[in-house]
């Protein structure tokens, strides 16, 4: 039966069924290990400096850092995308994500989140806007595209909804980012900012069961009134997780002073 030797000495030593003794050093192993999981731009792998340089290796994790950037954005593209192809694929629930995908909401919720999941507040300004500027145009060159597929020209209101919504999503984009980063705060503080997305789908869809009631479909007046529901939900979700937070670092430094 085969055997290998590990010894606990800083070079690891793996002696092989022939004989012949490999040292590995334990700091290169980990700095490997830590290639496959990490998440950060770059490293600087202790212990490897000797072996490979005076001047040792900063490894930069350029594919990590290109996809932090790219992920978003093409989420972008894919909420431009999802709303004029859910309506044109139509029935119930084409027309129920239609109404989701449409509405003003879904795209603050986007921008949001860009910023929320951004450490640096410069990205989350930078990106939710380029984001959604990327969403507004697939979703009227989509839209455009599928109308011409149904024999329709739709050209004019394309390019005009491109230059009013593009220069929105700027101007709307960068606060909703930055308010998103600032939603990272624990607690209380961090609590007003992580209501805006629930209390803006809130008011959105009460306006629209108020003002459009009549017009659409039972399908897309049942969407709204879910999404409303939704939005509470989560709100008093966010509350109560806050709260709960509180009341349990505030009895846990009141255990800590009565053991002191």
């Amino acid at each position: 039966m085969h055997s290998f030797e590990f010894s606990c000495r800083p070079g690891l030593a793996i002696a092989s069924p022939g004989g012949a003794q490999v040292n590995i050093n334990v700091s290169l192993w980990l700095g490997l290990i830590s290639l496959g999981w990490g998440i950060t731009p770059g490293v600087h792998l202790p212990g490897v400096m000797p072996h490979l340089g005076r001047e040792g290796v900063r490894v930069e994790f350029w594919g990590a850092r290109v996809a932090s950037f790219a992920v978003p954005l093409g989420l972008g593209l894919l909420l431009g995308l999802t709303g004029p192809a859910a309506e044109h694929w139509g029935g119930r629930p084409g027309t129920a994500v239609g109404a989701v995908f449409t509405g003003g909401w879904p795209w603050a919720c986007y921008a949001f989140l860009v910023g929320y999941f951004r450490r640096s507040k410069i990205e989350s300004v930078v990106l939710a806007p380029l984001g959604l500027a990327i969403g507004v145009v697939t979703y009227y060159l989509t839209k455009g595209t599928l109308a011409s597929l149904d024999g329709l020209d739709s050209s004019g209101a394309g390019s005009s909804g491109i230059a009013l919504w593009g220069v929105l999503a700027f101007f709307f984009g960068a606060p909703l980012g930055l308010l998103g980063n600032l939603a990272q705060v624990p607690g209380i503080g961090g609590l007003f900012f992580r209501l805006l997305v629930p209390v803006v789908a809130f008011y959105e869809t009460s306006m629209r069961l108020e003002t459009e009631s009549r017009g659409p479909s039972q399908v897309v007046l049942g969407t709204w009134t879910t999404v409303r529901f939704m939005a509470v939900a989560v709100a008093v979700a966010l509350m109560g997780h806050t709260v709960w937070g509180w009341w349990r670092s505030r009895r846990t430094r009141s255990a800590g002073v009565g053991v002191g």
